[in-house]
């Protein structure tokens, strides 16, 4: 390396200590839909152990402020519960009203709630597709166009993020007869792309992440553990190239990466967290 662009990389990575924060995330907001179990849970306890003020929501009341005390004792800081409904304009409405009266900014917003319907192809109802794309791609964009104004003021100081959940069933065929899920999920995928390309030029930075398996209530009713999460995933995990299921580490550290400054030239991308399974498909 010559000894001028030697100087210039020491000079970017270690004036300040640039490289402890890099990762960074401590003192950011965050909204993560469907927090109160599953994906969301897990992202909302790594975005809780690394500093970051979080809001989750989701339709149920009970379950949403169970798992904000359940988290709070785990991990500390302060995670607040905001039951929602996302599937609709109204649901949406309320809880970007609800956030706007609390916080003047929000760093990171989260989509991840999510509905599947599962039913074989000749029974498959009208109410079951749309309770999927009401909630998977209708809620996640105008959850984000609400809550805009927020995203716009934090990216002032350093661009804020949105994250959409969306899955490998949006990239490759999925395992279950859930006819409105995969088609879903492509659709938050590229909606993710659209997005990005607008908001980067107002510093609002936008990803996908698709989940593979993961010991979630939605993959434990497909596998036939009816609904249960406090089961052997073993036998799920073989099927999988890395030989097991996903857990919380790896779903909240990609979402950490994202959300810090290690993240920011990332830009309109869906990262597939699922162990291989994409890249082993047909």
């Amino acid at each position: 390396m010559a000894p001028t662009l030697y100087i210039y990389v020491q000079t970017i990575f270690f004036q300040g200590d640039v490289m402890k924060e890099l990762f960074s995330i401590k003192g950011k907001t965050a909204l993560i839909t469907g927090g109160s179990r599953g994906i969301g849970s897990m992202i909302a306890a790594g975005f809780l152990s690394a500093g970051v003020k979080v809001y989750i929501s989701s339709r149920k009341k009970d379950a949403c402020d169970e798992t904000a005390d359940s988290l709070i004792k785990e991990y500390g800081g302060e995670c607040i519960s905001i039951p929602a409904d996302v599937s609709t304009v109204s649901g949406v409405e309320a809880l970007a009203n609800e956030i706007k009266n609390r916080e003047k900014q929000l760093d990171i917003l989260i989509n991840n709630a999510g509905a599947a319907w599962g039913e074989p192809i000749d029974e498959y109802p009208e109410k079951g597709w749309d309770k999927v794309m009401d909630t998977n791609v209708k809620g996640v964009f105008f959850l984000t166009q609400k809550l805009l104004p927020l995203l716009r003021i934090a990216a002032i100081t350093e661009p804020s993020r949105v994250i959409n959940i969306g899955s490998i069933d949006g990239i490759k065929k999925g395992a279950f007869e859930n006819f409105a899920y995969g088609p879903s999920k492509a659709a938050v995928h590229h909606l993710t792309r659209i997005l990005a390309a607008l908001l980067i030029k107002e510093k609002i930075i936008v990803n996908a992440i698709a989940p593979g398996p993961y010991p979630t209530w939605m993959l434990s009713t497909g596998v036939g553990f009816g609904g249960d999460i406090d089961v052997d995933w073993s036998t799920v995990g073989k099927a999988n190239p890395s030989g097991r299921v996903g857990n919380m580490e790896d779903i909240a550290g990609l979402a950490i990466f994202l959300c810090s400054r290690a993240g920011e030239y990332v830009v309109g991308q869906t990262i597939a967290s699922d162990g291989g399974a994409v890249a082993d498909s047909n």
